[in-house]
């Protein structure tokens, strides 16, 4: 009742009819960090199709074999809780220390099925106004594209591009003090190629 997200009784109004969600309840499923292991396995189970596009390797240490190569490789590695969000409870790898790399370890160990962990991205950086001194330095991007689904799928030119504003931060979540910056999509018509601008 105290909480300040979200619409009071939108979810009534939802279910009379009065409103459309984009996203519909239940959703949030599909943003769990585990299922993003299985969506592959999914993809050729449901439409007997083989990914267009591959995952980023995930690993599960509630699977001994894969608990093993993240012991292994934690340095190297990006730890994050399976039910968190907002770039909490997690670990960078080839930023942290070794204290850091060690206690993260006891904390997998303990509770394998409460983590995930994949290899560290090289994020693409763009030319950011910096808040210290309104200097322009460069920061790490990444883009979450939109796709809409009626009776087909459309992937909306542009989407949500989110910075981090740390120097040297991958964490590019608002709730760790990351930004967002306008995308724009220019078209071409003479080739029919897009590009975005940041």
């Amino acid at each position: 009742p105290e909480s300040m997200l979200g619409v009071k009784g939108v979810f009534k109004a939802y279910s009379l009819g009065n409103v459309a969600l984009a996203n519909a309840p239940g959703a949030g499923v599909a943003d769990d960090k585990v299922i993003y292991t299985y969506v592959p396995e999914m993809i050729k189970y449901y439409l007997s199709e083989e990914p267009l596009l591959e995952n980023v390797p995930t690993y599960l240490p509630r699977k001994e074999k894969d608990l093993q190569y993240i012991l292994d490789n934690m340095e190297k590695l990006v730890i994050k809780e399976a039910l968190g969000s907002g770039g909490y409870g997690m670990l960078i790898g080839p930023t942290s220390s070794k204290s850091e790399i060690e206690s993260f370890k006891e904390k997998v160990k303990a509770h394998p099925r409460a983590y995930i962990a994949q290899p560290t991205l090289s994020l693409s950086t763009v030319p950011t106004i910096t808040n210290e001194n309104n200097m322009i330095e460069g920061r790490h991007v990444d883009l979450r594209p939109f796709a809409l689904m009626g009776e087909d799928i459309f992937v909306l030119p542009g989407g949500l591009t989110r910075v981090a504003l740390e120097k040297g931060s991958l964490v590019v979540n608002s709730s760790q003090g990351g930004g967002t910056k306008d995308t724009w999509i220019v078209s071409n018509k003479s080739t029919s190629k897009l590009s975005a601008t940041f």
